[in-house]
């Protein structure tokens, strides 16, 4: 079954007065309708930034280079800028990190979904049914006094209700996938909890397909589907959450599980991540970036491509030394 979203060798470079940055190396990963697929990593690891790129949101400076990206089977990289317009927001949606700066602190909160469906919705509609719908959308993902909310600045509102808001603004167009960096990352436990179940409510209620990405390993396998690692821009493993969380076949993701107290019965068994990521301005960066750090890391890891290993099932890694299972 063909996926419908497919990202394929995604390299980017940015060019900055420090030299050049090598900050995504031929990343790949699919969504399929209703799933959900989590990016994760360390801070840096390049996961933020594949999501910035899938939405041409990189800046001048980018460079990138890439197979395909593609959405239903429609090329998105061979469209203009002005076509691909009406497809970010619309049919690919972004919920950004620390909803409160994301939010115009001038303008109700009513008034910049308003905004943004009026200017996706096809056909055109009037601004009058655009604020009913999107106080439909309010009431559908469960915040109360809906109509009040949306008399509110963002400066009025608590950061769980400002992340609602984003996740309501993301599921005002209808989009048929929603990128969500970090939506949880500045929230308390118990609100981390309510916003991650509106996320999914719209992945399975509406066929959303979800790309999720967080430092959390934890949350993401309690919630999502796949777990995608990063690590300085590479893709290390994908495979499903549950089988990469019980049985990980790449040294470094058996790293970042060491690093967490969840499922961990003594906290002396807590290992800190050893190493620190690579500076990416290297003109001759090792093949396997992470081989600096690894423990099972030898000359093949620095010279020769990453293959790609199948560990089980949907379960891929690249590595010259896998886990054994």
């Amino acid at each position: 079954m063909s996926a419908m979203f497919e990202i394929k060798n995604l390299t980017l470079n940015f060019d900055t007065p420090g030299g050049m940055v090598h900050a995504l190396d031929k990343v790949s990963l699919s969504v399929q309708r209703g799933e959900c697929v989590a990016l994760v990593g360390e801070s840096g690891s390049g996961k933020s930034i594949t999501g910035m790129s899938v939405m041409r949101l990189n800046g001048a400076s980018a460079r990138v280079t890439v197979d395909r990206i593609a959405l239903d089977g429609i090329d998105l990289m061979a469209l203009s800028d002005k076509a691909f317009r009406k497809v970010r927001g619309k049919r690919i949606a972004m919920i950004f990190q620390n909803a409160k700066s994301s939010l115009n602190p001038l303008r109700r909160v009513g008034d910049t979904l308003t905004d943004i469906l009026c200017a996706h919705a096809e056909p055109k509609i009037s601004r009058k049914q655009a604020r009913g719908k999107v106080l439909e959308t309010l009431i559908q993902i469960g915040i109360d006094q809906a109509e009040d909310r949306m008399e509110a600045y963002p400066a009025e509102l608590s950061g769980g209700m400002c992340q609602r808001i984003m996740i309501a603004a993301a599921l005002v167009c209808e989009p048929e996938m929603i990128i969500a960096d970090e939506p949880t990352s500045a929230l308390d436990v118990t609100t981390q909890i309510k916003v991650m179940n509106l996320l999914m409510s719209a992945c399975r209620d509406r066929g959303v397909a979800v790309i999720f990405i967080s430092h959390d390993l934890a949350l993401a396998s309690a919630y999502c589907d796949r777990l995608v690692v990063m690590h300085a821009g590479q893709v290390l493993e994908d495979g499903p959450a549950e089988t990469v969380f019980a049985a990980p076949a790449h040294p470094y993701t058996r790293m970042l599980l060491d690093t967490i107290p969840y499922g961990k019965d003594d906290v002396s068994t807590l290992k800190p991540m050893g190493g620190s990521l690579p500076d990416l301005r290297r003109m001759e960066l090792p093949r396997c970036r992470f081989s600096e750090r690894c423990p099972r890391s030898a000359d093949i890891c620095v010279s020769q491509p990453l293959p790609k290993v199948e560990a089980g099932d949907k379960h891929l890694v690249r590595c010259h030394f896998p886990n054994e299972r």
